[in-house]
């Protein structure tokens, strides 16, 4: 009888250790799928970054907001300012087509020491055309464009592009 006894202690022993090791190995894996999973909260957060910077010129280069041929030859980031204010007074027909919550487009240079928002009763003497307006927070990205516009000086019409930055948030 005493050596029974001595048998079983020594299986109770192993499977408590077993049992500790496989423990310890699965308390291992989950430090490990862990730290993996924050990596790809990161990635994510970078893809989401990424694609509104994409937006953002996506969105200064579409047909709606492009200078096109209307200042000589086509222009990549070029956003024509007149077409701005009038698609601003017809936003309502575009609520959903780009899937953002908010278009700004804010002129930085030559720079004004107040921010005026543009209406038709201000403009061209303002500095932020603010075409779609929501109080959801989310991402936001931002991107240089050339705001033009059609000018004219003693009888004569001339292009005017200012540096401006677009702005766009989204959820």
């Amino acid at each position: 009888m005493i050596h029974n006894n001595k048998g079983q202690l020594k299986i109770q022993q192993m499977s408590f250790m077993l049992l500790a090791v496989t423990i310890f190995f699965v308390l291992v894996g989950v430090l490990i799928l862990s730290y993996k999973l924050s990596g790809l909260r990161k990635m994510a957060t970078d893809l989401n970054e990424e694609n509104a910077m994409t937006l953002a010129t996506k969105l200064a280069n579409s047909p709606e907001f492009s200078c096109g041929e209307a200042f000589g030859n086509i222009k990549t980031s070029c956003v024509d300012a007149d077409k701005l204010m009038v698609l601003r007074e017809n936003i309502d027909k575009y609520s959903k087509f780009w899937g953002v919550t908010n278009i700004e487009v804010r002129k930085i240079y030559p720079s004004d020491k107040q921010e005026i928002t543009c209406t038709l009763g201000n403009y061209p003497n303002c500095n932020i055309i603010r075409l779609k307006e929501s109080e959801i927070s989310g991402y936001d990205a931002s991107n240089f464009v050339s705001l033009c516009r059609k000018e004219s000086f003693e009888g004569e019409i001339y292009d005017k592009c200012e540096l401006a930055k677009i702005v766009i948030k989204y959820e």
